[in-house]
């Protein structure tokens, strides 16, 4: 089996890319990779990626970090393999990866705060820092709002289809949705159907469960 991904089951990072796995339908081999016993900060590990996070992938001899680098490469590179992640025309594409870099400065940036604090910090018994929630949740809020209004125009982030703008947001959605701050999309429709409808997605159902 040629592509191997390393990474860690409760991590966002990791999740997003095997949601691109199951949406581009490879096969691959999971290598598990304890976070707990420092297994990220291994040399071995190291040589994938020099700055101790997960994931890494390996297709052949290539060699990537960075989960949104890895995307990318997979839906560039296998193209024709479950669904097309990307789009051909240009200037439709320049779109998408507005709203690609929209979720990894925008939406990333207080979702993942926001999901440390009512999810991971609960799941290691983290006292939760109830002004940060507070302040993440304002910030976050600000950013559906742009969002409603785009999705207001198009059935998806990027346009009329499912890219990788709107797979980027699926893990933290994942945690988000079973905290409070699941209200914050709740209270807008236009957001509140397109992360049901994305989060409803048999490879990202498929992604979740392996």
């Amino acid at each position: 089996m040629a592509i191997k991904l390393y990474g860690a089951a409760a991590s966002t990072a990791t999740l997003r890319a095997k949601a691109c796995l199951a949406e581009k339908e490879l096969d691959y081999e999971f290598v598990s990779i304890n976070m707990g016993n420092k297994e990220h900060k291994s040399p071995e590990f190291l040589s994938r990626n020099p700055f101790g996070q997960v994931p890494a992938l390996e297709d052949g001899d290539l060699k990537l970090f960075e989960s949104r680098a890895i995307t990318q490469y997979l839906a560039h590179t296998y193209p024709n393999n479950g669904t097309n992640l990307i789009i051909h025309d240009p200037k439709k594409m320049a779109i998408v990866g507005v709203w690609i870099e929209v979720e990894a400065q925008k939406f990333d940036q207080f979702g993942s705060k926001l999901a440390w604090e009512l999810a991971y910090k609960p799941m290691f018994g983290l006292t939760t820092d109830d002004a940060a929630v507070e302040e993440y949740e304002k910030k976050l809020e600000q950013v559906l709002d742009v969002y409603e209004s785009r999705l207001s125009e198009s059935k998806y982030l990027g346009g009329d289809c499912f890219t990788l703008a709107d797979l980027h947001h699926l893990p933290v959605l994942k945690y988000l949705f079973g905290t409070k701050a699941k209200r914050l999309f709740d209270a807008r429709p236009h957001v509140s159907a397109w992360a049901a409808e994305i989060q409803s997605r048999p490879a990202w159902v498929k992604a979740t469960s392996a």
